[in-house]
């Protein structure tokens, strides 16, 4: 989606023209753009100000606040590791850093085979089976560090499959 086109920007401004009647649409028109690419770089961004009259710098804003936006693609796995209090202390910061040390990126970037994005996440409402873990919204309790690269190893057998 680097350049728009016609077909994406059409697209684009056919999910705008579903919240036309909406007092607030920003929100609803950003998630069904994520939810249909994946991501929201700043030529759409650019688009949805045109077509909507919101500023860029206020797309922006929303865009980078929210954690479910994204202005670059993410992998096909997003691997979640929840750092709320409860899993920080049982190790979330030593399994993130080993996802990180095995997929050889930080947290918030993708892997240049477009496999996986590594996120830090606030509390995501799993203290009872601390450290947890989603990856692609599969919640996994209880994660060791040692688990850690055979469960990269079960996504990276599944490559390019669904």
């Amino acid at each position: 989606m680097a350049h728009l086109s016609a077909t994406a920007q059409k697209q684009i401004e056919e999910i705008i023209a579903r919240y036309k009647d909406e007092t607030t649409p920003l929100m609803m028109i950003l998630s069904d753009i994520q939810n249909e690419y994946g991501y929201i770089p700043l030529e759409v961004q650019e688009l949805v100000s045109e077509k909507t009259g919101i500023s860029v710098a206020e797309i922006y804003g929303v865009v980078t606040f929210y954690s479910f936006f994204s202005l670059k693609p993410k992998g096909k796995y997003v691997i979640g590791v929840c750092l709320g209090t409860a899993c920080y202390v049982k190790g979330s910061q030593q399994v993130i850093d080993k996802f990180s040390e095995i997929l050889n990126i930080k947290p918030g970037e993708t892997s240049e085979d477009g496999l996986f994005t590594l996120d830090a996440l606030r509390c995501i409402g799993a203290c009872g089976i601390a450290p947890a873990i989603t990856i692609n919204g599969k919640v996994y309790p209880k994660v060791e560090v040692k688990q850690v690269p055979k469960i990269v190893e079960e996504y990276r057998s599944m490559g390019g499959a669904n």
